[in-house]
């Protein structure tokens, strides 16, 4: 069986634990502990302080390892951890918190600095985005026209495979292409 390692990030609060658990096949590994800051209290009672991780299988030769990343900058150092070995990440952002799209910049910016992996954008709490407000989020990301985005209810299990399908298309892809660089290297060399 075929394993692919997908991350799953986002600022605070953009869904990312409830992404995981809505298709995970397995009991979900999470480590979400109590909020202790009175303002991040206000919006959920705890938050994931490590990972979350759940998998999938796509077909019987193909699983996705799901992998979720804190969105508080204080865990940030778990960010680079995760992120090893990853063929492919999603950002999931809030599009109800107009706050958190900076935050969803800044981590867009830094996955994008650490690897080459394909992406996709998952947009959740989407009540009121429409066709106009998708492209001018696209633009305050500064996301290019090839990178899906999709408008996604992380508590809707279709929505999300909907999300994972459209990553594992772009990682297949950008396999082909890395390992057709590879062979074109090894037959000239």
């Amino acid at each position: 069986m075929r394993s692919v390692k997908i991350v799953v990030t986002g600022p605070f609060n953009a869904g990312k634990t409830t992404f995981i658990k809505t298709i995970s096949e397995i009991a979900v590994l999470t480590t979400e502990r109590k909020i202790t800051n009175p303002r991040d209290a206000a919006k959920k009672e705890e938050t994931t302080v490590a990972m979350d991780f759940g998998r999938i299988t796509v077909s019987g030769d193909v699983a996705l390892y799901l992998f979720g990343t804190p969105g508080q900058e204080r865990f940030s150092f778990m960010w680079e951890t995760l992120s090893e070995g990853m063929l492919g990440f999603v950002i999931l952002i809030d599009y109800s918190d107009v706050e958190s799209l900076k935050e969803a910049f800044r981590l867009l910016t830094y996955f994008q600095t650490i690897s080459e992996a394909p992406y996709v954008v998952a947009v959740n709490k989407t009540d009121g985005l429409d066709e106009k407000a998708l492209i001018q989020l696209r633009k305050k990301l500064g996301v290019s026209d090839d990178v899906p985005f999709y408008l996604c209810d992380a508590r809707k299990k279709e929505s999300v495979k909907m999300v994972l399908l459209g990553l594992l298309s772009k990682v297949l892809e950008f396999i082909e292409k890395k390992e057709g660089k590879i062979n074109k290297v090894k037959k000239e060399g």
